[in-house]
């Protein structure tokens, strides 16, 4: 597994202090997924490190998602879905018993493919979370921050009581990601969010990315590989098998974003990067 270390500033002394590990926020080993008793992800394993943005990329039907959904339980809710093998979170197993999901998904929050706002004002859309978690005072201050946070703010603060589908798509996809933030999560996980949207919203959605960044973690599944070039710090290469039970997705290559795009270790992540498979 590949150490990823954070060059620290020197400090005017005559020799530099030495490279720390970053902190591993998912330890994944040997993780598997499977619908019903059929595989459809086997043998995952890698590290996502704390603020950094991980990009998961690959072909259709590789366990890109499947993975992704792992990471914060959304698999517990598809009837059939079993997740195996180790998956810890700031070294705590995510799928012990005593882990509550919910409180998972609170601290993992996701962001999806299509802009999916309530039908509900830009305000109350933000103020979703908080309010379910029991937050009634301070809404004004945290509806502002997370629209602050997601770039949107200066775009809707006049307009906080208009339904959210008056937005533009990437305004929507901007709005989600706030409301995501509105209950302060650890983690973000983006499943294709710029797949339903035009280059000048895209491009938004990446500069927000690069800022979040700074204070969280984010993992980011996407088929854009122009995108996981651009966006990402590390990158892992899933591809699908022909195996008894069908296509089953596996872990080809894990490493940093730089190494994987100009000098990956496995033909096959060559093969795809260069257009040749995939």
């Amino acid at each position: 597994m590949p150490t990823i270390a954070i060059n620290r500033t020197e400090t005017g002394t005559s020799s530099p202090e030495p490279e720390a590990p970053e902190e591993i926020v998912f330890e994944v080993n040997g993780v598997d997924v499977r619908y019903s008793g059929v595989p459809a992800v086997e043998g995952v394993s890698l590290d996502v490190a704390k603020r950094r943005i991980t990009a998961l990329i690959g072909p259709s039907g590789c366990g890109k998602s499947t993975l992704l959904r792992s990471f914060n339980r959304m698999n517990d809710l598809i009837p059939g879905a079993k997740v195996s093998g180790h998956l810890a979170y700031h070294g705590q197993d995510l799928y012990a018993p005593n882990v509550d999901p919910v409180e998972v998904r609170r601290r993992i929050g996701m962001v999806f493919q299509k802009p999916n706002p309530f039908p509900k004002s830009i305000f109350d859309n933000v103020a979703f979370g908080p309010r379910i978690m029991g937050r009634r005072k301070g809404l004004n201050e945290i509806v502002e921050q997370a629209l602050t946070r997601s770039a949107l703010w200066d775009e809707v603060k006049d307009k906080l009581k208009e339904p959210a589908f008056a937005l533009s798509g990437g305004q929507q996809q901007r709005l989600c990601i706030a409301r995501c933030l509105a209950v302060e999560p650890d983690v973000i996980l983006m499943d294709e969010p710029c797949s339903a949207l035009d280059p000048i919203a895209t491009a938004r959605i990446e500069d927000l990315m690069g800022d979040l960044k700074r204070e969280y973690t984010i993992v980011i599944v996407t088929h854009n590989m122009q995108q996981a070039a651009r966006v990402s710090d590390m990158t892992a290469f899933m591809t699908t098998d022909i195996e008894q039970h069908g296509r089953v997705g596996h872990l080809v290559e894990f490493d940093s974003t730089d190494k994987i795009f100009t000098n990956p270790s496995d033909s096959r992540t060559e093969g795809y990067i260069t257009g040749r498979f995939g």
